[in-house]
């Protein structure tokens, strides 16, 4: 969608912007980065100790921090099914409102790109 001048969310769109090109992917990088990091670490000291204990709890722990990840890591996909969600409950099919479309929170997040 191109920009619009007159658009309700020409105010807050440099931050979305800057939200949906900058800040979340930097957060998408670093979480696995992040990840890769502790999970060689965990598995380290548990095959350096070498107890069947150890190797589990670091399998147990390593299995958590890779949910967590995986939800951190699809935070995009979530924002825009909420938006989405937020959009189709407050939108309206009037002929009237063709405008509600451009104003919606999803238009907003969409012009973002």
């Amino acid at each position: 969608m191109l920009f619009l001048a007159n658009s309700s969310c020409s105010d807050i769109l440099p931050i979305l912007r800057l939200l949906r090109k900058g800040v979340i992917p930097l957060i998408q990088i670093v979480i696995i980065a992040a990840l890769v990091v502790l999970l060689i670490i965990d598995f380290g000291k548990a095959v350096m100790a070498g107890k069947e204990d150890e190797i589990k709890s670091a399998q147990k722990l390593a299995i958590k921090r890779v949910i967590y990840a995986v939800v951190v890591f699809l935070v995009p996909f979530i924002v825009n099914v909420a938006l989405g969600l937020l959009a189709n409950a407050t939108g309206s099919n009037d002929a009237s409102t063709a405008n509600a479309e451009k104003t919606s929170a999803l238009a907003c997040w969409n012009q973002a790109r």
